[in-house]
């Protein structure tokens, strides 16, 4: 596998993670079980239908296939790589501007910047995973010995939505895991490079409160190397993703405890909680280190609904690696 092919294979399992853990986002587990009563087994109906559970929601009627803001701000902080050749926050901010899914009061970082409508601006608040499934491109863009850059650029796409120290930090950790794995390292390796980064953010962006997401990365991936086997009912029992230490924790520990993208977004899916947050995380990690592991059946579907043309943004993106 070339590091192209790797790159491909993150975003792919980027926008699958998305588009298939969408379907049980902010359910508990129980209500999973409830929904899905055989659990999630890959896209649950026809392929750009009305998700069952969000007919007649009054703010957006999510359909099976389709990717949410975590892809479509993902692909605005590429758009605006692929422009500048650099990260900066301004043009992170007037790419993001241009996107139109969850922008409502009931997601605070994402209305008061479009409230704003400032590419300027930068936040001082929100702790939430919103930057942390965005900033792939940044991992992308940088080797994994760049580590000056990533972290840099990790809190350049952050800080437009997200200026809290474990939003930044969560970033920084997610950038690095996805330019290790491009750069072919372990999963061990790419465990070590996520907590190193989330340490020296937290040491230079601290918070109001102690340093407590890097603990959190060794935590929850130890918890899981601990179980003897991944199951969703045991996982939601140990770190079910519903807060900022266990969203972005438990998408890294099962992208460095598994082995397989597909079966990192089933587990996902089927834990509950922030679903579609963990799985395109997990996702775009296993996908760039085990690129076959993405399940090409369930991109064709998103792509066909969502039209993303990731080949060509994964292309343009590998150009400028460096």
């Amino acid at each position: 596998m070339t590091a192209a092919d790797r790159i491909l294979g993150c975003l792919k399992g980027i926008a699958t993670g998305d588009a298939v853990g969408k379907q049980t986002e902010m359910l508990s587990h129980e209500d999973v079980l409830r929904w899905y009563p055989h659990g999630i087994r890959g896209f649950d109906g026809t392929s750009g239908s009305v998700i069952p559970r969000y007919m007649g929601n009054a703010k957006h009627e999510w359909r099976i296939g389709e990717t949410t803001d975590d892809t479509e701000r993902t692909i605005a902080v590429a758009r605006a790589i692929i422009t500048d050749r650099n990260v900066l926050h301004v043009s992170v901010g007037r790419e993001m501007l241009r996107c139109s899914k969850s922008v409502h009061p009931g997601v605070k970082s994402l209305w008061e910047f479009h409230q704003a409508a400032d590419p300027t601006r930068v936040a001082t608040n929100h702790d939430g995973c919103g930057a942390a499934i965005r900033v792939a491109p940044v991992g992308i863009f940088y080797t994994s010995a760049r580590v000056e850059e990533l972290l840099t650029g990790a809190r350049e796409a952050a800080i437009s939505t997200h200026g809290g120290s474990l939003a930044i930090a969560a970033a920084a950790a997610t950038a690095a895991a996805v330019s290790a794995a491009i750069d072919e390292a372990s999963p061990r390796e790419v465990q070590e490079v996520a907590v190193h980064a989330a340490a020296e953010s937290e040491r230079r962006w601290p918070g109001h409160t102690a340093p407590a997401f890097a603990n959190a990365l060794r935590a929850v991936h130890d918890d899981l190397e601990s179980l003897p086997t991944l199951r969703p009912a045991e996982i939601a029992a140990h770190c079910f993703p519903n807060q900022p230490l266990t969203i972005v924790p438990l998408a890294l520990g099962l992208a460095t405890v598994m082995q397989s993208a597909e079966e990192a977004i089933l587990l996902a899916a089927n834990v509950g909680g922030d679903s579609d947050s963990v799985a395109s995380i997990a996702g775009g990690i296993l996908g760039a280190m085990y690129p076959s592991t993405v399940n090409n059946d369930w991109y064709r579907v998103v792509e066909a609904v969502n039209d993303h043309d990731l080949p060509k943004i994964a292309a343009e993106l590998a150009q400028l690696r460096h």
